[in-house]
């Protein structure tokens, strides 16, 4: 006679926010397939290709701090740095782990189960995680057709329960950089009481005219936080340094919500020796922006159509098509970002994008004739 086995009753969860049902986790860009007789090709993540900085190199090999000793949580030098940089006062700025990092804190310090938060879609995934989490009502403007910012939408969707604002420039994944009058006649229509989140991690690559200005806002308009980071332009992703410039009631309120000691001393000095060499950053990021228009004009030559470009990638509309060209993609050993309702691919090297423009004339071939 066999003796059943035991039932056994499947682990319980402890208990966990509802909120967290409604919306996705933040998913990485992938690593590239390896395929024989092609170099991986990574260009899913919006990475800087172009190898660090000599300067940034040295500071990295010769800064050794005791693991045991805490970071200067107020990053002083850095900060000071920055604060004669960018012409504002130290009691401006706050350095965090990544602009990420600040996206979360500023949501904690405005939003709640009672509140609003506008922000265009789609934009970078973090704003849906870090709104959602917070517990607010989540209003996701749609995007004109030609990945711009819908701002006339954004502002009739303000409501009393609005307390936050998010917008992104240049906007990742598609490309376009808002412009100056049309932020700054937007922003005569926000209330004092709704904070606005200027997301700037790629201007550095803007080259467009009329491109806005954040640091303007920012002494213009006191509701206004601007968001930028050493991950692109400086290429630094891997160190996790950003920064907010925001008037300095905002700057004592995100103190309050970030994580103490964050950044690292040698994350700290990566960068301060990064911001010192301020035009070698500003020439790469400008031979970045020739690189990638360059690479927008041969897409658009394929007959792809490809919105405007002022970061350090293209966007391609794929719709129901972005897992077929992903997979196309993979195949040849290249990692793209595939958002499902489109594709976005980060600016490598020449040769590399040579490959990516085999893999987009085949693939136009095989499902456009």
């Amino acid at each position: 006679m066999t003796t059943p086995e035991p039932s056994v009753e499947p682990a319980r969860l402890p208990h966990l926010r509802a909120a967290l049902e409604t919306f996705p986790p933040y998913i990485p860009g992938r690593q590239p397939q390896r395929v024989p007789g092609l170099a991986p090709l990574k260009l899913s993540s919006n990475e800087n290709h172009l190898p660090p900085l000599p300067a940034v190199s040295q500071t990295i090999a010769e800064h050794v701090s005791s693991p045991a000793s805490y970071p200067d949580d107020a990053a002083t030098a850095l900060r000071a740095g920055l604060a004669d940089r960018l012409g504002v006062s130290v009691d401006n700025l706050i350095v965090t782990t990544g602009a990420s990092e600040l996206l979360v804190a500023l949501t904690q310090i405005t939003s709640d189960a009672t509140t609003e938060a506008i922000y265009p879609r789609p934009s970078f995934e973090m704003y849906p995680q870090t709104t959602g989490l917070a517990g607010a009502t989540r209003i996701e403007v749609p995007l004109r057709p030609d990945g711009t910012h819908d701002l006339a939408a954004m502002a009739q969707a303000i409501t009393e329960a609005t307390t936050l604002i998010i917008l992104c420039s240049p906007n990742n994944p598609t490309g376009p950089a808002l412009r100056e009058t049309e932020v700054r006649e937007f922003l005569t229509q926000v209330p004092d009481r709704v904070l606005v989140a200027l997301d700037e991690a790629y201007w550095e690559f803007a080259t467009a005219e009329g491109v806005v200005d954040g640091l303007g806002l920012v002494a213009d308009f006191p509701n206004v936080v601007l968001l930028r980071t050493f991950s692109k332009a400086h290429g630094l992703a891997g160190l996790r340094v950003g920064y907010a410039v925001a008037a300095p009631g905002i700057i004592a309120g995100l103190l309050k919500a970030v994580i103490p000691f964050g950044v690292t001393d040698l994350s700290q000095a990566a960068a301060l020796t990064s911001l010192q060499h301020w035009d070698e950053v500003m020439a790469r990021a400008a031979e970045i922006a020739e690189l990638r228009d360059w690479f927008a004009a041969e897409l658009r030559g394929q007959g792809w159509d490809v919105p405007e470009a002022q970061g350090n990638f293209v966007w391609l509309p794929l719709g129901e098509l972005s897992d077929a060209f992903e997979e196309a993609s993979v195949a040849r050993a290249v990692a793209v970002r595939n958002l499902g309702d489109g594709v976005r691919i980060s600016i490598g090297d020449r040769a590399g994008l040579d490959r990516v423009l085999e893999i987009t004339a085949d693939f136009r071939a095989a499902h456009f004739a």
